[in-house]
């Protein structure tokens, strides 16, 4: 039997670049730098963009933002901006070495684990488990559903991660989405860390496909005690989340779901 073709309209997610430009003070006055262009789908770009400077070290206190902003011509009928504009209070020093990524480029690279842990090691400032945290293994196995329901874009385009914090008794508090998954934690730690509601001891962050390296490295930055995976863990992820005391579930998903490390925190 023939194939039967359809001209039809789809809806797509969204992905363009942004490009995040630092405002900081030096002894000859105010500069201005570009720090790293993203591909991203538009929505909370100035979370995203405080969240990325979070989680690279280069941010530690809300109080060294002077202002944060969208910055540029509108690129379309919608108003999106492709830069956010982040300006810095005077005196903020600014370690631009840590933006090179030289660790944190490729997930799962495996080859400079040991540098990357000790790297990581210097650079978080919060302690893992300052408040206890444990959720039932079925408001946990209830985790996706109730992520995929508030996946408002994903509903429509299917093409968007989401990274979602969770409390102890399965409900979703905070959701972000975008065509990166690394964007969509980003997203939701700079929502948090603007609002001064950080380390995120007291929730788990649930992401939607798989717990790399570098999503457990922006978990371990925040000072989370839990990163649950709808998808696989990479070795890599499972040694940092043994090494910083994280509880680590991945493959949750069809009332199941495989624990690596710090399994005292599902009961």
């Amino acid at each position: 039997m023939g194939a039967t073709r359809v001209e039809d309209t789809d809806l797509l997610a969204a992905e363009s670049p942004l490009e995040i430009r630092l405002g900081y003070s030096t002894p000859l006055g105010r500069e201005q730098r570009s720090v790293s262009i993203t591909m991203r789908t538009p929505g909370h770009d100035v979370e995203l963009a405080i969240g990325f400077l979070f989680t690279e070290g280069v941010l530690s206190s809300p109080a060294q933002l002077r202002y944060a902003a969208p910055y540029g011509p509108p690129v379309d009928a919608t108003g999106v901006r492709n830069i956010v504009q982040i300006e810095l209070e005077p005196g903020v020093d600014i370690d631009f070495a840590r933006l090179q990524r030289n660790f944190y480029t490729t997930s799962s690279c495996g080859v400079c684990g040991k540098a990357s842990l000790e790297a990581l090691r210097l650079q978080t400032r919060f302690a893992i488990g300052t408040r206890p945290f444990a959720i039932a293994p079925t408001a946990l196995f209830d985790l996706p559903e109730r992520l995929r329901s508030r996946q408002r874009v994903f509903g429509a385009t299917g093409g968007l991660h989401a990274s979602a914090l969770f409390d102890a008794t399965g409900a979703i508090v905070e959701l972000r989405e975008d065509v990166g998954r690394h964007n969509a934690l980003d997203k939701v730690i700079g929502a948090r860390f603007a609002s001064g509601k950080l380390p995120i001891d007291d929730l788990g962050i649930l992401v939607s496909g798989r717990a790399s390296f570098e999503l457990m490295q922006k978990a371990i930055m925040a000072g989370t005690a839990m990163l649950a995976a709808v998808g696989a863990p990479s070795s890599l992820a499972a040694e940092l989340a043994r090494e910083f005391g994280v509880t680590l579930v991945g493959f949750l998903r069809d009332g199941r779901c495989n624990v690596y490390s710090g399994g005292a925190r599902v009961q």
